[in-house]
């Protein structure tokens, strides 16, 4: 406890760890023990100096070594994910997971990793689950799903996923530090290919240059800002800026900036992306979406989203094309058979997932 403790004074002094030391001191925290006093302090103290890749890198390396389930899906091709951190300031619906089945219905194999909403009205295992998507699965079963319907997600806040220690601390934070970087990040399926949505402008280069030491190829790390350039979102954002820091092939990192207006898009505001307060509703209408009934906001807020994902998987030459790909795989009715198949495979009980999105999908067409 003194050397955790005099590490802390470090951290509280501006003075950044070792990925070793790091490594070590999250070791010790997800095994609980360290008291929660000192579990609070290290996460204020580094989450204010502002995590390192390093630091960032010890902490996952803590996760994925002692806390995660490791499977390997086979797959052709690259194995993508996409995520966010949560934590930032614009409620919206839950536009990472419909980005995810636009993609995967693109022909991109997606290994999510998400968790039960926190902050925010409706997290991203709240929704799958409501649409009939089994999160309390075994990882087993979600690789398989993987490899079947080529898409899977798995439950972050799960013991088994992670039967340590990392559900229990998240469900004890309410603000954005690195844990919920680091524990978006310790993904069962270890993909190598990722579009990661953050809380903060300061952490998005830091975050892609982690991603670049932990083994990624490719990334995409995105900030983006609601309509009034002063709150945040973890996505790309349909409604203004969106700070990009790139991991490329060839190990660079590049930075830039994106409007909607470079997708070929109008920005709509965020306002219009709200989610509904009953679970149950909010299903609904992510469905009229993802079946081509609304042709909104939230479709364009999706295909925004999902753009990166199609570019990175060679699918797309840019965001744009991204974009308009997006779009007809979700007015074809492809995004929909691929939520439906995504039931079938991850689901003990298959006839029990199919039968729940049947009944959502109903009241969408009513």
């Amino acid at each position: 406890m003194t050397d955790f403790g005099a590490k802390l004074n470090r951290l509280i002094a501006g003075v950044s760890l070792t990925r070793e030391e790091a490594r070590e001191m999250f070791s010790q925290v997800l095994n609980d023990e360290q008291p929660d006093a000192h579990l609070g302090a290290f996460l204020a103290a580094i989450t204010a100096k502002g995590a390192t890749p390093d630091e960032i890198a010890g902490s996952w390396e803590a996760i994925v070594e002692l806390d995660t389930f490791k499977v390997s899906p086979e797959v052709s091709g690259d194995l993508f994910e996409n995520c966010g951190t949560g934590m930032d300031a614009v409620d919206t619906f839950n536009i990472s997971t419909a980005a995810s089945i636009v993609a995967a219905a693109g022909g991109v194999p997606m290994a999510k990793h998400g968790a039960r909403a926190i902050t925010s009205r409706c997290g991203t295992i709240d929704i799958l689950e409501t649409l009939g998507v089994e999160v309390e699965a075994d990882p087993k079963l979600v690789k398989r799903s993987i490899e079947r319907a080529g898409i899977g997600i798995f439950n972050g806040m799960s013991p088994r996923v992670h039967p340590v220690g990392l559900g229990r601390i998240l469900s004890k934070i309410r603000f954005g530090t690195i844990l919920n970087i680091t524990g978006s990040l310790a993904n069962p399926a270890m993909p190598r290919v990722g579009l990661r949505g953050v809380y903060s402008k300061k952490v998005v280069v830091p975050i892609a240059e982690a991603m670049k030491k932990i083994g990624y190829s490719r990334a995409m790390v995105v900030f983006g800002l609601a309509s009034d350039e002063q709150r945040g979102m973890d996505e790309v954002s349909p409604s203004g800026k969106t700070f990009v820091a790139e991991l490329l092939d060839d190990g660079r990192i590049e930075t830039f900036e994106v409007t909607p207006e470079d997708f070929g898009a109008e920005r709509v505001n965020e306002r219009l992306l709200l989610p509904r307060e009953d679970r149950a509703d909010e299903a609904v209408e992510l469905l009229r979406v993802l079946s081509g009934m609304e042709k909104g906001p939230r479709e364009m807020a999706i295909s925004i989203n999902a753009a990166p994902i199609l570019m990175m998987a060679r699918k797309a030459e840019d965001l744009s094309e991204g974009f308009s790909i997006s779009r007809e795989i979700i007015r074809s009715g492809s995004a929909i058979d691929k939520l439906d198949e995504w039931t079938r495979a991850q689901n003990s009980d298959p006839l029990a997932g199919a039968e729940r999105l049947e009944l959502l999908l109903e009241r969408a067409a009513n």
